[in-house]
């Protein structure tokens, strides 16, 4: 996917300058999601084709955290658009800074987590939304695929999973990874799959490496998820399915 920009992995902004979206997050999300979410949603659904499987999957009411691979800007419109429920975002501090991009975020109750440093503001706004009885959104692996493949997870996930004992619910998008070809007019077909829950019993202060290791079961049920529309998509178009692989 050489079209992608590299990942700027450091955030060298000072921390109190993202206190604002955390307290913003925390009163909920306002006009702005539900005036993106009108804009968005049929040019989403029209284009892509967008389908989505195990929706029973994802509760009414009540905290929960989606947990799903990335590689597309627009996976979080994939996920949300079938969904009655806002999801709450927890994206990468570099978003926060355009003007008009920042005002929308902050207004729809996004919040962020700082790049190149340990984030606990950004898990204590997490844990505050789970306690708000909020469905939350994390990408597993902490940003973007480049490759077209599943990466790893990264422990953050599991980090919430062992402290909250919150619902996690993997999610898998695929097609995602072609999203890029709209400047060719290319729009591939994309589907979401949201998996059964999983819980852990709640742990004080896991260690980074118990953190890592239920990450770790985590995704491999999104990748079981991803690798199962894989093969329904090679066999509906009667060939591999370009974006499926292993890392």
């Amino acid at each position: 996917m050489p079209d992608i920009k590299p990942q700027v992995y450091l955030d060298d902004r000072p921390a109190e300058y993202f206190d604002q979206f955390h307290e913003s997050a925390r009163r909920g999300a306002g006009w702005t999601y539900t005036a993106a979410r009108l804009v968005v949603s049929l040019p989403t659904v029209l284009l892509y084709r967008v389908t989505a499987r195990g929706r029973r999957n994802v509760p009414r009411r009540g905290a929960a955290v989606i947990a799903c691979n990335h590689f597309s800007q627009a996976d979080h419109f994939f996920v949300a658009v079938y969904l009655r429920r806002k999801i709450r975002f927890m994206a990468k501090s570099q978003l926060f800074g355009p003007p008009g991009l920042t005002y929308v975020l902050k207004v729809a109750g996004v919040f962020p987590v700082r790049r190149g440093h340990r984030d606990d503001k950004a898990f204590e706004t997490a844990y505050e939304l789970i306690d708000q009885g909020e469905l939350l959104l994390v990408y597993a692996e902490g940003g973007r695929s480049r490759s077209g493949q599943l990466g790893t997870a990264k422990p953050g996930i599991g980090r919430i999973a062992l402290e909250t004992g919150v619902a996690i619910i993997p999610t898998a998008i695929h097609g995602s990874a072609g999203v890029r070809g709209w400047k060719r007019l290319r729009f591939p077909r994309v589907t979401v799959e949201y998996g059964a829950p999983m819980t852990f019993p709640v742990e004080r202060a896991p260690s980074r490496e118990r953190q890592q290791e239920v990450a770790d079961q985590i995704f491999a049920r999104v990748r079981e998820l991803y690798d199962g529309l894989a093969t329904r998509s090679a066999a509906r178009s009667g060939r591999r399915s370009p974006d499926r692989g292993r890392a």
